[in-house]
């Protein structure tokens, strides 16, 4: 259900299939994002499903601030049929801290 941030550094280097889904709010977003995800707050969860299903088959990571909405995400997408989702672990909290140290954080 969860993976950590230096299993989805490895997956971006090696260039493998990899959906980066980002929960957070658009103010969140607003001081801090990973290049190539996409903003799907989770204040719009019903949404998402629509627009993530063309992306139903493939790998879909989703990550908030600290993982524990991006993991709630997660539960209500395998709930509605997304089964290769996965939330990242600590959030890009973490990612700034382990992966990208010059990352802003909040």
């Amino acid at each position: 259900m969860e993976i950590s941030c230096q299993q989805v550094k490895a997956l971006l280097d090696a260039g493998g299939p990899l959906n980066l889904v980002d929960c957070r709010e658009p103010d969140e977003h607003r001081v801090v994002s990973l290049d190539g995800a996409k903003l799907l707050p989770t204040s719009m969860l019903p949404a998402a499903v629509a627009e993530l299903d063309p992306l139903r088959d493939e790998r879909i990571v989703v990550f908030c601030h600290h993982g524990m909405r991006s993991l709630r995400m997660v539960e209500w997408l395998r709930e509605h049929g997304f089964q290769n989702v996965q939330s990242m672990t600590g959030g890009i909290d973490q990612w700034a801290r382990e992966i990208e140290p010059d990352m802003a954080r909040y």
